[in-house]
C-alpha cells in the first residue's frame, strides 16, 4: 500500500471514534443491561469503569495506533521489542469479524422496524416474529453490509468520515427530540428514579462483571477497533484528551438513550428487564399506544439505524484496514470480498432463530449470546489486559515509549505518577472481574 490515508480534521477524528464506540451498545444493550442489573446501580458501576479502566485503555490504543502507523494486525509486531505480542493482531481480526457476525443482523433488526414504522405497517410487529423469518433476517442484513462497503469503498475522507459526521449530527439532533419528548411523559419521574438513583443493595460481583463488559463493548476497546482510528491522525493533539471527548460523547449518548426509554417503559407499564428484546417490543408497544406514535417511532428507529451503522462502518473499516494491509489489494476490491465475509459469518446469527438452531450456553441461548460471549466477555476485556501490559512492559513497548506518544501534541497529559494505575491496577481489575465474570457466567 502507498502512502497512509489521513482524517480530514480533528472532528472528523472525535466523530468517527466516538461513532465507533456510539452504537448498539449504548441505544440497545446499555438500556436492557441497566434495567436487568437495577438501573441506578448499575449506572454507578458503569462510570466507575468508563473511567478507571476504559479512560487509560482507549488512551493505550489511541497511543499504539498512532505510533504504529498500521492496522492491528501489524502494530505489535512493529512496536514490540520482543516476544508473540503480534499474535493478538489475527485475534483482533477474527473479534472483529465475530463483532459483525452478530451486530449487522441486529442492525438489520432496527433498519426493519424504521422501514415498518416509516410505511405505517406496525400491526403484528413483534420481536419474536421478526427473528423467526428467514427471509426478513437476511434482506435486511445484506442492506447493512451492503450499504457498510459501500461507503468504506470511497477513500477514507469523501467516505466514511463524510458519512459519519453527517449520521452523528443528526443522531444527536434526533436524541434531544426524543429526549425532550420522553421528559413530559406521566411516567417521567418514576422511569427517572429507577434509571438515575442507586439502589446499592442490589450491586454485586455479577453487576460489576456486567458493568465492565459493557464499558469495554461500548468503547470497542481492545481488539483494536480504536487504533486504526489512532494510525489516522497526526500529532497535533494529545491522545487522552482525546479519550476523554470520545468517552464524554459517548456516555452522553447512551444516558440520554436512557432518558428516551425509561419514561416511556414506566408511563405505559412496560417490563424494563425484558432483555434484548426490549428496545423491539417494549418502543413498538410504547408507539403505538401514543398519539403520533407511528412519526415518533419512525424518529425513534432512524436515531437507532444511525447509531448502530456508525458502529458498523467503524468496525467494518477496522477489518477492511487488516485485511488491505496483509494482501495489498485496493479499497473497492477489499471492500466486495470483505463484504461477501462478513454477510457469510453473520447468516450463523440471521438464521439462527429459524434455520441454524444453536444452543450453547443456557435453554433460550443462540448464535447471537455465543458470538457475543466471544467478543463483550473474552476478546474486550483479554485484549484490553493485553494493551495495559504491553504498553507498560519492557518487552512489549515499554512505558517510555507509549508515554512520549500519548503526550505529543496539545491538550491533556498522562502523568509519570500515572503509571501504578496503568500498569498493575488496570490489569488487575481487568483480571480479577474477567475471572469473577466466568465463575458466574450462565453456561448451563
Amino acid at each position: 500500500m502507498s502512502t497512509r490515508e489521513r482524517l480530514g480534521s480533528r472532528l472528523g477524528f472525535i466523530m468517527l471514534s466516538a461513532g465507533c464506540a456510539i452504537g448498539c451498545g449504548n441505544v440497545w444493550k446499555f438500556p436492557w443491561m441497566c434495567g436487568q442489573y437495577g438501573g441506578g446501580s448499575f449506572m454507578v458501576l458503569y462510570f466507575i469503569f468508563l473511567l478507571v479502566l476504559g479512560l487509560p485503555v482507549l488512551t493505550m490504543e489511541f497511543s499504539v495506533g498512532r505510533a504504529a502507523q498500521t492496522s492491528p494486525v501489524h502494530m505489535y509486531r512493529k512496536l514490540q521489542k520482543k516476544g508473540c505480542w503480534n499474535l493478538w493482531g489475527a485475534v483482533c481480526l477474527f473479534g472483529n469479524i465475530a463483532l459483525m457476525a452478530f451486530y449487522c443482523v441486529v442492525t438489520g433488526w432496527i433498519l426493519y422496524y424504521f422501514f415498518r414504522f416509516a410505511a405505517g405497517r406496525t400491526e403484528g410487529l413483534g420481536f419474536a416474529a421478526m427473528i423467526s423469518d428467514p427471509a426478513v433476517n437476511v434482506i435486511s442484513l445484506l442492506i447493512t453490509v451492503v450499504a457498510a462497503f459501500a461507503v468504506l469503498s470511497f477513500d477514507l475522507q469523501n467516505g466514511l468520515e463524510r458519512i459519519t459526521k453527517g449520521m452523528m449530527i443528526t443522531l444527536l439532533i434526533l436524541m434531544a427530540v426524543l429526549a425532550v419528548h420522553s421528559l413530559r411523559l406521566p411516567g417521567a419521574a418514576e422511569g427517572l428514579k429507577f434509571y438515575l438513583v442507586p439502589d446499592f443493595s442490589k450491586i454485586n460481583g455479577e453487576t460489576a462483571a456486567g458493568a465492565m463488559n459493557q464499558a469495554f463493548f461500548t468503547l470497542s476497546v481492545g481488539m483494536g477497533s480504536m487504533a486504526i482510528f489512532g494510525s489516522y491522525i497526526d500529532q497535533e493533539r494529545t491522545l487522552m484528551g482525546e479519550a476523554l471527548h470520545v468517552i464524554a460523547l459517548d456516555t452522553a449518548v447512551a444516558v440520554i438513550a436512557g432518558l428516551i426509554m425509561f419514561p416511556a417503559c414506566f408511563t405505559y407499564g412496560v417490563e424494563v428487564t425484558s432483555g434484548p428484546s426490549l428496545l423491539f417490543d417494549t418502543m413498538a408497544t410504547v408507539f403505538n399506544h401514543m398519539a403520533g406514535g407511528r412519526w415518533w417511532g419512525m424518529l425513534f428507529f432512524l436515531f437507532m439505524v444511525f447509531a448502530a451503522m456508525s458502529t458498523v462502518l467503524g468496525v467494518c473499516e477496522n477489518i477492511l484496514a487488516m485485511v488491505r494491509e496483509l494482501t495489498g489489494w485496493s479499497r473497492p476490491k477489499g471492500s466486495l470480498i470483505c463484504a461477501a465475509g462478513v454477510f457469510a459469518s453473520a447468516l450463523t446469527t440471521a438464521l439462527g432463530y429459524s434455520v441454524l438452531h444453536f444452543q450453547p450456553f443456557a435453554p433460550g441461548s443462540s448464535w447471537l449470546d455465543f458470538w457475543d460471549f466471544i467478543v463483550s466477555v473474552n476478546i474486550l476485556p483479554l485484549g484490553s489486559l493485553l494493551l495495559s501490559v504491553f504498553c507498560c512492559s519492557a518487552s512489549g513497548w515499554g512505558w517510555e515509549a507509549f508515554l512520549q506518544e500519548a503526550n505529543a501534541g496539545r491538550g491533556l497529559r498522562v502523568s509519570r505518577a500515572m503509571k501504578p494505575v496503568f500498569r498493575f491496577a488496570v490489569p488487575a481489575v481487568i483480571l480479577f472481574v474477567y475471572i469473577y465474570g466466568l465463575a458466574v457466567f450462565k453456561w448451563r
